[in-house]
C-alpha cells in the first residue's frame, strides 16, 4: 500500500505494510515508525481504493456505496446546487485500500524538510582546464 505523507507544503510517498493499518478510520492517528519516520505521529486524512474511488469520512465501514453528493470528497459541481450520485469508499482502511493519505501531527527529531534534501557532488575544476559545453542541436520535425 502506498502512503502519501504531507506536511509543510511538501509530500512524500512511501510503501507501508498495509496489515498494520487495517481497521483504522479516517481521523485516527498512527505511529510514524510504520513509514520509517522515527518519533513522528501521523493522522489519516483519506485515501482511495484499487479502482480509484475516494474514501469519505462519515461513510461507515469499508464498502463502496453510491451516495447522492452535492459537494465535497468525490464530487466538485460546476454549477452550485447540482447533486449527483457517485461511488464512494467507506472510512475504514481495508485490503481494498490502495493509497492512504497522511498528514504530520507531531514531528520527530529529524525535520520533515530534511527528507527532500539531496546532496549534489561538487565537481572540482582543475587549474588551466576549461569546461567544455556540448553545442545545442535542434531536431527538425517533418
Amino acid at each position: 500500500m502506498k502512503a502519501v505523507i504531507s506536511g509543510g507544503g511538501k509530500s512524500l510517498q512511501k510503501e507501508i505494510d498495509s496489515k498494520m493499518v487495517y481497521g483504522k478510520k479516517i481521523g485516527e492517528k498512527i505511529s510514524g515508525n510504520l513509514v520509517e519516520l522515527e518519533n513522528y505521529e501521523l493522522q489519516i486524512t483519506g485515501g482511495s481504493d484499487k479502482q480509484g474511488f475516494p474514501m469519505k469520512k462519515g461513510v461507515s465501514g469499508s464498502v463502496r456505496k453510491r451516495l447522492l453528493l452535492a459537494e465535497g470528497v468525490g464530487y466538485k459541481p460546476k454549477i452550485k446546487g447540482v447533486r449527483r450520485r457517485k461511488n464512494i469508499r467507506g472510512e475504514v482502511v481495508s485490503e481494498e485500500t490502495e493509497q492512504l493519505n497522511l498528514k504530520i501531527v507531531k514531528e520527530g527529531a529529524k525535520k520533515f524538510e530534511e527528507f527532500f534534501k539531496k546532496e549534489k557532488p561538487v565537481e572540482e575544476k582543475k587549474e588551466g582546464e576549461e569546461v567544455k559545453e556540448e553545442p545545442k542541436t535542434e531536431e527538425k520535425k517533418e
